[in-house]
């Protein structure tokens, strides 16, 4: 359980602008990636929207984000989601979630979009706590730390390049009660700062899944589709990854309903014509369909280092080789692409 002394030593460092250890942009492929997937799901379990953990996770990104040169922002929302107690009866809860917004400005003002949600599940009735689905102890390794670690790397290794088209790196909160940090940033948006956005990366549960699926949106244009997901995959099969794409069915998500050309990345199991969309756990028997999502003793990286040993590292290293040299391609297109 995260406990109030933990959150006091860090809420301490934070303030004095001292970090959690990290690693030069010279290391190795993946390594900051995992470094800081375990940093987070270590020191802020409970990511819960609105909870201490949650904003201490803001206040550790944002500082990670601004010591890498990026202009960094803290945008607080106002949100609520219902509770069912296990007589029936419903209620409100009010919550404050803490979505952190990262820019590098490029020559020309369009900017390549990549997000990342980084609250863990808040349960939802009495159901939940009595199954330890979600709570102060859930590490969310796969779900979604993996995707803020992967987002980290990017950004650490992006932040010394040259930018014809900025990027700009935003970890939401508030997406396990419904993409309500979605909702809040697609509603602050600007007109010009819609139409300026190239493409909306999504990095959500990169681990447990056995394949790397890349989906574009359901409203994307055949021709970015071809540039993006079907790019995607052919660096991923250069260096002999296993990565796939599931034209149909995938989880539905608040960008692709607006409009915004979307590349969705994320390990499943899905199979052609599924239509929960949600096969994301390994074949493992350690990992059942429709048992672990969210489950306090499985995701967790004791759990996941058990019974899927290297994997974090793998999926680390594999989710950075696929996304750098694309995104390095996306926002400078005049440059030649490898082959």
């Amino acid at each position: 359980m995260f406990s109030t002394l933990r959150l006091r030593v860090l809420a301490t460092l934070l303030s004095c602008g001292i970090t959690l250890p990290v690693m030069a942009a010279q290391s190795a492929v993946g390594k900051f990636a995992e470094q800081q997937l375990r940093n987070i799901a270590t020191w802020f379990p409970g990511r819960m929207v609105g909870s201490p953990a949650e904003l201490l996770t803001a206040d550790y990104l944002h500082q990670q984000f601004s010591e890498m040169g990026y202009h960094s922002d803290k945008r607080d929302f106002n949100t609520r989601y219902q509770y069912q107690y296990k007589d029936g009866s419903t209620a409100w809860r009010q919550v404050t979630g803490s979505s952190v917004i990262a820019a590098r400005p490029g020559n020309a003002p369009q900017e390549i979009l990549v997000i990342a949600h980084l609250d863990t599940w808040s349960p939802l009735s009495d159901s939940d706590v009595e199954n330890n689905l979600g709570g102060l102890r859930l590490q969310g390794a796969d779900d979604n730390a993996a995707g803020l670690g992967v987002m980290l790397e990017l950004a650490q290794r992006l932040s010394t390049m040259q930018l014809h088209y900025g990027i700009r790196f935003v970890a939401l909160s508030g997406e396990e009660i419904g993409h309500r940090g979605s909702e809040d940033y697609l509603a602050r948006i600007k007109a010009d700062e819609k139409q300026h956005t190239l493409l909306v990366i999504n990095l959500d549960s990169l681990l447990v899944g056995d394949k790397l699926y890349f989906n574009s949106g359901s409203n994307t244009p055949a021709t970015v589709a071809r540039q993006t997901r079907d790019r995607a995959l052919a660096i991923a099969h250069r260096y002999g990854i296993n990565a796939t794409s599931q034209p149909l069915n995938t989880p539905a998500n608040p960008f692709d309903s607006a409009g915004f050309p979307l590349l969705n990345v994320r390990a499943a199991n899905w199979k052609l014509g599924n239509q929960d969309g949600e096969q994301q756990r390994s074949k493992s028997p350690h990992f059942p369909q429709g048992i672990s999502r969210h489950q306090t003793g499985r995701d967790n990286l004791s759990y996941i280092d058990r019974w899927l040993p290297g994997r974090i590292a793998l999926r680390s290293r594999d989710s950075v080789r696929i996304l750098l040299p694309l995104i390095t391609e996306l926002a400078n297109p005049t440059e030649k692409k490898e082959p």
